[in-house]
């Protein structure tokens, strides 16, 4: 093994950015063969008259630079231009069976698709096949269906606005609301468990609150490896004086400290800025404890007389305040200290941090919503900042944090499995047809479907639904049983490769390519986290002449499979401003005018309510939701288990592997991986760099099992552990998630070491 591919593990101390993201930056885009074209494209990505970035949904600055991007993006946006190929030349050199074989990574690295592809049982390989072809066999499965509830529509976040609105609008004339999303693994929880809550699913602050916050919360969210572009904002908020408090189970190299590749003076003098001014080392599932007790500070300050509640706001804005009082006050400092991993002097500064700001941002990611209780979670985060009424004010307010472009938008314009009444009126109303009115299916309960055999076809609009989902041997042998599988992309990968009995490849004109149709050049839209829609128009010429716009592809698969629809796909496929109309037509209070609004280079921003102070609930109030006790997944009896927690490296996005380092964590050539703290390594007679098995607790029946993982001694809490997915999504079981979203528990897996038998990676261990 070369010395440049050796696996090692060797600490990263240097600050988070600077030189260290400029060199991968240049390093990706010459890997990719792009170094000029990339650099023309970053010079476009988030700008007036360019295109978003296709990574993550952290909005734009209010005063663009000339560059903005992070390091992120530009791996991205390398991958996307990238001048490697997947040909009918490289499908004729492989099997399916073949390329199974090969990882995540390799898959990766050959390139754009380039033409439609269709599988072909008889050699187990993708050969080419007529788009007129793809969409005929497309519309006789699904023609062909007992029942449109038999077929799954599966959508990315990276679908635009108008693909998704026109997706929606196809599978419901076809007759289901079954969509299975992207955010139904990851922010579900936001949707679902916000709206009792203060009445919308969504964030509520824009980007000039953090210019006004007087301290900001980060919680369960690695900013620098998930949405780099905010660590801006926490810098110069640093540069304030204002408190950061970071809430996480790993110390994250971004949020210790920072260089800001596009601060001159720091990147000439290898200066940084120091990000969190408080550290809390939570157990894995500990959140809930460590709110309850700042809670349980606030109440007690109210009742010494001190300004700790904002009982004005309470009384006008809120309900359920004496329920939430009465639930956090029954929990002793002994149980919230023992189940948090907090200690009660830690948890009190904390809560006398956020006492004394009159305006604090919560942030959080996954390793809040990814838990059995994530929901309600989300709610507690509400009822901590309803208490000093952080909403509707400068600088104050909720903010999960995304992380897929649009993936919020495509929730905004139809996604939805479980939609309102109302909303069905208007899509009556607007296209002339009776849509089904039963909820459909999200992403476990089409899984379900899927191994029942209830479910026969599958579209998977972008994404890698069959590597990103749970339970993955399960899944696998799920996804073989169906009729059809379809996945339209950019890229090949796993997804492609765990199929139906057909199976097709669509390719797709990217994000940073130009969309040309009949009437000319068109644009789409997208919607970040923040709830800002602006324009995308690409400036790259498309791949090849026989990739299709997935807007077009959407349109002619209802063409061929709705033949007698009175639905105009003709026209809306080639003249997008026809489906922003409609748009306005279905959701006349955000989207008004809305073709005239986009014509705005920075877009407009979608009305949220609370920033009002109005509450879209039943009760026309804010609401404390009490969620009793401490726990927010399934306690388990063992004292050996091990609460696993999958994470991305920072060379990955989602399950897209762009290497297999880790920089920041000090990982370098290899992703079977377990950090683990070394106490609790000691107390099993584990050392550093052993190899174990990990074998998940479970009594439905089915053994899950990954072998072959190097544990690293690494600063986790005594009783967590984490390691990188898609690699260990086999130890996450389907019927482990959130009830009330149905988001898979992803951060909380309880789980067991075993002996290995397997033949471990060699990885040399730095001291």
């Amino acid at each position: 093994m070369s010395r440049e591919k050796e696996a090692e593990f060797k600490p990263y101390h240097h600050p988070a950015g600077g030189w260290g993201a400029a060199g991968a930056t240049a390093k990706v885009l010459m890997e990719q063969s792009v170094l000029v074209k990339g650099s023309r494209g970053l010079l476009a990505m988030n700008q007036p008259g360019g295109f978003k970035c296709p990574s993550c949904a952290f909005p734009d600055p209010d005063h663009r630079k000339t560059l903005e991007f992070c390091e992120n993006g530009a791996k991205a946006l390398a991958h996307e231009a990238t001048k490697a190929r997947v040909t009918r030349e490289f499908f004729e050199k492989y099997t399916v069976t073949e390329l199974m074989e090969r990882s995540d990574y390799w898959l990766e690295m050959q390139g754009r698709l380039t033409e439609p592809m269709r599988y072909d049982s008889k050699s187990d390989k993708y050969v080419p096949v007529a788009w007129e072809d793809a969409f005929a066999l497309i519309g006789k499965h699904l023609r062909a269906l007992e029942s449109p509830h038999q077929a799954e529509f599966y959508t990315s976040g990276r679908t635009a606005n108008e693909t998704a609105f026109l997706y929606s609008i196809f599978v419901r004339e076809f007759g289901t609301n079954n969509f299975p999303d992207c955010s139904n693994m990851c922010h579900e929880p936001t949707s679902r468990g916000l709206p009792p809550t203060i009445g919308i699913g969504k964030g509520t602050i824009v980007m000039a609150d953090f210019e006004h916050a007087e301290a900001i919360f980060v919680i369960g969210q690695n900013t620098g490896t998930n949405s780099p572009r905010m660590m801006t904002n926490l810098v110069e908020a640093r540069k304030r004086g204002v408190p950061i408090v970071l809430i996480n189970p790993m110390p994250e190299r971004a949020l210790i400290r920072f260089t800001e590749p596009q601060d001159v003076l720091q990147m000439a003098t290898f200066g940084s800025t120091p990000i969190s001014s408080e550290f809390v080392h939570v157990r894995i599932g500990g959140d809930l404890a460590i709110f309850k007790g700042m809670m349980r500070v606030l109440f007690e300050a109210h009742d010494a007389g001190e300004d700790a509640l904002d009982m004005d706001f309470i009384k006008q804005h809120t309900e359920g305040f004496e329920a939430l009082r009465a639930d956090v006050m029954r929990y002793s400092w002994e149980d919230i200290t023992r189940i948090s991993g907090v200690s009660e002097e830690q948890i009190r500064h904390i809560a006398k941090i956020y006492q004394k700001s009159k305006a604090t941002i919560i942030c959080y990611g996954m390793g809040i919503t990814q838990h059995q209780e994530g929901s309600r979670l989300v709610q507690q985060i509400a009822a901590l900042l309803l208490l000093r009424g952080n909403f509707g004010k400068p600088g104050a307010g909720i903010a999960p944090i995304r992380g897929h472009s649009n993936v919020q938008g495509d929730r905004t314009v139809g996604i939805d499995e479980k939609p309102s009444q109302s909303y069905l009126d208007r899509v009556r109303d607007a296209f002339g047809f009776e849509p089904p009115r039963e909820n459909g299916h999200h992403v476990l309960e089409a899984l379900e479907a899927m191994e029942a055999g209830t479910a026969k076809v599958f579209i998977g609009m972008g994404g890698n639904f069959a590597r990103a989902v749970p339970d993955t041997d399960r899944s696998y042998a799920a996804m073989a049983r169906l009729n059809l599988t379809v996945g339209v992309a950019t890229k090949l990968n796993r997804g492609h490769l765990v199929h139906g009995k057909d199976a097709l490849i669509l390719p797709v004109v990217s994000r940073s390519e130009i969309i040309r149709t009949e009437a000319g050049e068109q644009f789409v839209t997208i919607e970040d986290a923040m709830a800002n829609v602006t324009a995308s128009r690409g400036v790259f010429e498309p791949v090849t002449s026989h990739v299709m716009p997935e807007t077009e592809i959407v349109c002619r698969m209802a063409m061929a499979t709705l033949p007698h629809s009175k639905t105009p796909w003709d026209r809306y496929m080639v003249d997008y401003t026809l489906i922003r109309d409609k748009v306005a037509e279905v959701y006349p209070e955000i989207y008004s005018d809305f073709s005239e609004r986009i014509k705005n280079p920075k877009g407009f921003h979608l009305e949220i309510p609370p920033r009002n102070r109005v509450w879209k609930t039943p009760n026309g109030k804010a609401n404390f939701l009490p969620l009793p006790g401490l726990e927010v997944n399934t306690p388990v009896e063992d004292t050996a288990m091990l609460r696993l927690a999958t994470i991305r490296s920072h060379d990955q996005y989602n399950t897209t592997i762009y290497s297999n380092n880790d920089r920041y964590r000090g990982v370098y050539n290899n992703r079977l991986v377990i950090f683990m703290n070394r106490d609790d390594m000691k107390d099993r007679a584990l050392e550093n760099g052993a190899v174990i098995g990990l074998e998940t607790y479970s009594d439905d029946g089915y053994r899950r099992y990954v072998d072959g993982f190097t544990i690293l001694d690494y600063p986790m809490p005594r009783g967590a552990i984490a390691g990188y997915y898609p690699e260990l999504n086999p130890l996450l079981p389907l019927d482990y998630y959130d009830e009330i979203s149905g988001t898979p528990a992803a951060k909380s897996i309880p789980v067991k070491i075993v002996p290995s038998l397997a033949a471990a990676v060699p990885m040399r261990i730095a001291s």
